[in-house]
């Protein structure tokens, strides 16, 4: 869930903030790219060189470097900007207070006041600070205004006390803002089943019958629904392109045979089935078992026979609840030949290519594409970048799943 997500960390002076490089690093092992700011008081229990070394960003702590005479402003609205979310960690009960007030006396501040992305602060401080009434009027006046506290725990404090108010582990706190990613995402419990990539229908043990297929388009597509927060299964051909993000079970094949095979073993699990695969329509009827010679003749003939139809059987043998959606590429009337093939596969959504517009097909990083269902008129995707068509298509996708 913080893959890829920009966090900026704050870090104020409470003696958590030892603790700190521990959180930076596992912020950093989950995928995301952190930065810190902190406030002078900070630098008394935890040094900026330590920090600066984990994130390979220098740690700022106030606007300007006052030692510096070239010194360059630090616009807290641009850090601000920058932040995909933003944690507090630790809290104290003093930097609690003047974001409940509004004080802005110092850099982070300025940045919480300019923030437009969620916030999360992990509150630390003593036992009896902890439950003093203004601490807490102060994080329900937080969580009020849809900022995500997370709880402090119970355990030895710095006083010699034990009872509630320290901070919450490091591992703790980083699993706290995944499961409340997690919890808004669209597709949070969905499975999802995709097809990518060509298949490769063999010749003889080196020649092979395939086609252009790099799975970019695939790839995109499994990228889009993991940050949506679905389990996503991949059965692929050989690709030259693979997605970012880890997927729950990656499944290699070559043969049209083999994908029908291992798609058709998982289809009844999946909620949404995506079949992006370009996936040979036909194989050789005789493969040879040794390398073919050139046997003087000036040609050859081979034939085929007919790989099974994975999209067609899978149509065939939806539940209700479960979506299917096709990808077709057409180069003569394409949409109504398109609408004839959802029908007759029994498909709720047809993705339509086109070779005729540059940029658009295999091997591209851009494409543009029609999306065709039954109770809509087709909607035409504009030529752009194929990470960006994920996210457009799986719009179109969540809405018919949830008209369904």
């Amino acid at each position: 869930m913080l893959e890829g997500k920009r966090v900026l960390l704050g870090v104020t002076g409470g003696i958590a903030a030892y603790k700190t490089p521990l959180i930076v690093r596992l912020l950093i092992k989950a995928g995301a790219e952190v930065r810190v700011i902190a406030t002078p008081a900070a630098f008394e229990f935890v040094t900026p060189l330590t920090l600066s070394t984990l994130t390979g960003q220098p740690v700022i702590s106030s606007y300007t470097d006052q030692s510096d005479v070239h010194a360059v402003w630090n616009n807290h609205v641009e850090i601000a900007l920058w932040a995909d979310l933003i944690l507090f960690a630790p809290l104290t009960a003093n930097t609690l207070a003047k974001m409940v007030q509004g004080q802005s006396d110092n850099l982070l501040i300025g940045v919480y006041m300019s923030a437009k992305s969620p916030i999360y602060v992990a509150p630390a401080m003593d036992l009896d600070m902890y439950k003093n009434p203004a601490t807490q009027h102060n994080l329900s006046e937080l969580q009020a205004r849809g900022i995500q506290v997370i709880p402090a725990e119970h355990g030895f404090l710095a006083s010699g006390l034990e009872g509630q108010g320290r901070m919450a582990k490091p591992e703790h706190i980083v699993q706290f803002i995944e499961n409340h990613i997690l919890s808004g995402l669209p597709l949070r419990g969905k499975r999802v089943l995709i097809t990518m990539g060509p298949t490769r229908e063999a010749l003889d043990p080196v020649r092979f019958i395939s086609n252009r297929s790099s799975g970019k388009m695939g790839s995109a597509l499994v990228d889009e629904a993991i940050s949506r927060g679905a389990e996503v299964r991949v059965i692929s051909g050989p690709v030259t392109a693979f997605p970012k993000f880890k997927p729950k079970e990656w499944v290699s094949v070559e043969s049209a045979r083999e994908m029908f095979n291992e798609t058709d073993s998982r289809f009844s699990e999946a909620d949404i089935a995506i079949f992006t695969a370009a996936v040979s329509d036909y194989r050789p009827a005789n493969p040879s078992e040794e390398k073919m010679k050139k046997s003087g003749e000036h040609s050859l003939t081979l034939e085929l026979v007919q790989n099974p139809d994975i999209l067609a059987h899978c149509g065939a043998k939806k539940t209700p609840g479960q979506l299917v959606v096709g990808f077709a590429l057409e180069t003569q009337d394409e949409l109504a030949h398109a609408q004839q093939k959802r029908e007759k596969k029994q498909a709720d959504i047809i993705v339509l290519n086109s070779l005729r517009e540059a940029g658009a097909g295999f091997e591209h990083d851009t494409n543009a594409v029609y999306l065709i269902s039954a109770d809509t008129k087709p909607l035409r995707l504009e030529l752009k970048e194929k990470t960006q068509l994920a996210s457009e298509i799986w719009d179109f996708i969540t809405a018919q799943k949830r008209d369904a």
